[in-house]
């Protein structure tokens, strides 16, 4: 499953296109696509659940 920041990212990636583009229909299509990606991505978690390394210890110091 995509992430909401991915989600999120990419809607805003869309708009920044159909404000630059001249096609008024292709504009209005890439609005309607990033709506539809920010409805997808409101009603998930804000935090990041992707799995951390097993060898990621954040409590010990590292060597040098």
């Amino acid at each position: 499953m995509l992430g909401k920041a991915y989600l999120t990212k990419q809607a805003s990636l869309l708009l920044e296109f159909a404000r630059t583009t001249s096609d008024s229909d292709l504009s209005a299509k890439l609005i309607s696509k990033a709506a539809d990606l920010k409805s997808r991505a409101d009603p998930l978690p804000d935090r990041d659940r992707r799995l951390k390394a097993p060898d990621v210890n954040p409590g010990e110091p590292t060597g040098s």
